[in-house]
């Protein structure tokens, strides 16, 4: 069971915090603003494209991967993006100086057949040491595909970018004060956590590019508000803010102790829900189901009638509550992104909002179901919705609240 008090308590929160993932999220407006700059400075504006590609392509590995599908989500039917996750794994070698190495250095990464001149190929590591992407990249300008790579300057994978002529972006790394730099030995070396706001690293080079070449109809001004609205999220979620006013603490709250079904409205929404569910596992340790309405009605219907249903009672009478630990028990949180909701524009310090049960704003039939089903088995529904017209900007609200929920789930687990 989760004490909540924790969630009000900064300096146990900080003492938690050992790879300062609460510090790194502060940062993501800073880093969107970086990546913008040094895109620029490495020529991506004066980048004259000859047209559209007929397919992007998007390899990498944790968040690269969520960027390519993010992308997907904003792009629509408008273009066809195809993120290539590793299709390998082989043991890697040992540095020279016997350090373990990483394991993603040992992956592998397979070009489509029918890929050839008329694509683009993105290349996105925050490490920049991967042999398996510096292969594909040789593999893509063998085939005559357009190539992009971001990595970190000076990395092997920026080095082979000028290699295979391809335009090298650089990747934005966190930049911590030194006494606040991550301490302690990881579980497991080689399967290091991946740095929680990594996700803008990756994602911002990635839709800048795509915004130059046409596959996204973003506003100009579109990228830079992301980095004001990410400030925004950081004051309202920052760790000495108490949880009746910090959204992420709140959410975090009302996860614990639950099996958490992530359904989502939409491909915004969908996007979020999938990455959210990957950092419940990265940064909480908690399992949890992501899936698109209406698609999980069907496919989580049986959760509802099984032991995690209304039939486990965390409220038994007679259960020994020394011996017998809380149940589990299902926690339906619905993501939506419902522009031109009643109320006006948000303002930009305005995050997304918990919908009210009785809210009488309008709902998709699929909406209107999830909330009978959940209703019909006493399962607590959680519904946020963002009103943002822009769809990367509701993207960015609904991404920052959970990232900080996940990490403060994880620490307020972590001190009980």
């Amino acid at each position: 069971m989760l004490d909540d008090t924790l969630l009000d308590d900064p300096a146990a929160l900080q003492r938690a915090d050992r790879d300062r993932a609460l510090l790194a999220l502060a940062g993501s407006g800073a880093r969107v603003r970086t990546a913008l700059r040094l895109a620029d400075t490495a020529g991506l504006d004066r980048l004259r494209p000859d047209g559209r590609p007929r397919a992007v392509l998007v390899a990498g590995h944790g968040s690269a991967l969520t960027a390519g599908e993010i992308l997907a989500a904003l792009a629509g039917n408008a273009a066809l993006i195809t993120p290539l996750p590793p299709t390998e794994a082989v043991a890697p070698r040992a540095d020279r100086a016997g350090a373990p190495p990483a394991f993603t250095t040992g992956l592998g990464w397979q070009l489509p057949g029918w890929a050839g001149p008329l694509d683009l190929l993105v290349v996105s590591s925050a490490d920049g040491g991967e042999p398996g992407l510096v292969s594909l990249a040789e593999q893509a300008y063998a085939r005559g595909c357009a190539i992009v790579v971001t990595a970190p300057a000076g990395s092997p994978l920026a080095e082979a970018a000028l290699q295979v002529r391809a335009l090298p972006l650089p990747y934005v790394t966190s930049v911590l004060p030194e006494d606040e730099a991550p301490a302690g030995p990881s579980a497991e070396p080689d399967l290091p956590a991946e740095d929680p706001a990594a996700l803008w690293s990756h994602l911002t080079p990635l839709l800048a590019l795509a915004q130059k070449i046409g596959i996204t109809q973003l506003p100009y001004d579109a990228l830079p508000a992301v980095a004001d609205l990410l400030d925004a999220t950081a004051v309202r979620c920052r760790p000495d803010a108490a949880a009746y006013t910090n959204p992420a603490k709140g959410l975090a709250a009302r996860l614990a102790g639950t099996v958490p079904l992530l359904w989502a409205e939409g491909p915004i929404a969908g996007a979020v829900a999938d990455r959210f569910a990957a950092q419940l596992a990265e940064r909480a340790g908690r399992p949890a189901l992501a899936g698109p309405l209406p698609q999980v009605l069907t496919a989580h219907r049986g959760m509802f009638t099984g032991q995690l249903g209304a039939g486990a009672d965390p409220d038994d009478f007679f259960r020994d509550r020394v011996d017998e630990p809380d149940p589990l028990h299902l926690q339906v949180l619905l993501l939506r992104h419902v522009p031109g909701a009643p109320g006006g524009a948000p303002d930009e310090t305005d995050g997304p909002a918990e919908v009210p049960e009785d809210d009488a704003g309008p709902r998709s039939f699929g909406v209107t179901r999830a909330h009978r089903l959940a209703a019909a088995h006493e399962v607590r529904l959680t519904e946020y919705a963002s009103t943002r017209p822009d769809p990367l900007h509701a993207l960015a609200d609904l991404l920052a609240l959970t990232d900080f929920a996940a990490v403060y789930l994880g620490l307020a687990a972590a001190q009980s």
